[in-house]
């Protein structure tokens, strides 16, 4: 006889499948294989990634927000995700810097060109539903930026969303640049941007590429950490989805996001250490 989902998931295992990413995490030890069950639902993988948030030892300074692929928006009843951003993994880079980053070797790693946004305000504790135009008022700023997407686990954007959310949402840092002035006045497809690997164009898009832009993912993650007791605060930074698409890369190598009219991040790739 199967077991219910709703049993599946109240029995998941969820504190030590957190603790085995975050010992590889810390370790900077890759995964060859997922360490564990694969979450039932999201619901049970935010459960995992609460978890893991507890671990680790340093205080969440923002969040990234990712797309749901396409194919997993019906079963799993959600169009994006997210994860944390941690304080000692924030850069704030200026032009010309080239500023080095730690990827698993044996791991997950990719660049990606994101539009940053400063909270401006707290967000009411309280206050669980978002429309897009609340959410708009939480915008301090808008920079561009870079998300340094990895993960100790090599294929975790093949398994999928659960996978992704388990382990901080596939995130290892956040690289915060110049601010984008103007910022409110300008639409969505007058934000675009491009990601370069070794000088080479890998991908070229812009805030228009996730459904709603900007606006809609920060609507999105208001009410996602809101309901998880962890409202947004003023301060915070939060990388709204790769505008440019997800691209590999590997210790060694360097990388570049190329925002156009509002300047460039460039990037390092180096092997993580234990910490």
């Amino acid at each position: 006889m199967s077991v219910p989902a709703t049993d599946l998931a109240e029995e998941f295992p969820a504190n030590a499948l957190a603790a085995r990413f975050v010992r590889a995490r810390l370790d900077a030890t890759p995964l060859p294989t997922f360490p564990g069950d694969l979450p039932p639902d999201l619901a049970t993988a935010y459960r995992v990634q609460d978890a893991a948030i507890a671990l680790w030892p340093d205080e969440v300074i923002g969040w990234k927000v990712g797309r749901v692929p396409p194919e997993h928006e019906g079963p799993l009843g959600a169009g994006r995700l997210c994860g944390p951003v941690f304080k000692r993994a924030l850069w704030f880079v200026r032009p010309g810097d080239l500023t080095p980053f730690p990827v698993f070797v044996g791991g997950f790693a990719a660049v990606e060109a994101e539009y940053v946004v400063r909270i401006g305000v707290d967000a009411p504790a309280d206050k669980l539903d978002w429309t897009a135009q609340e959410a708009h008022g939480l915008i301090g700023a808008l920079h561009i930026g870079m998300e340094p997407a990895g993960s100790p686990f090599r294929d975790i954007n093949v398994i999928g969303p659960l996978a992704v959310v388990s382990d901080f949402g596939n995130n290892a840092g956040l690289m915060v640049g110049a601010e984008i002035e103007g910022w409110a006045s300008l639409a969505n497809e007058d934000l675009r941007c491009e990601t370069v690997i070794e000088g080479e164009v890998m991908g070229q898009g812009g805030a228009f590429i996730l459904p709603g832009g900007p606006v809609e993912s920060l609507r999105f993650l208001a009410e996602n950490t809101a309901r998880r007791g962890k409202p947004l605060k003023a301060g915070q930074y939060v990388c709204t989805g790769a505008a440019a698409g997800i691209h590999d890369i590997i210790a060694g190598q360097t990388g570049a996001v190329r925002f156009e009219g509002h300047g460039e991040i460039r990037c390092a790739a180096v092997p993580a250490k234990p910490a």
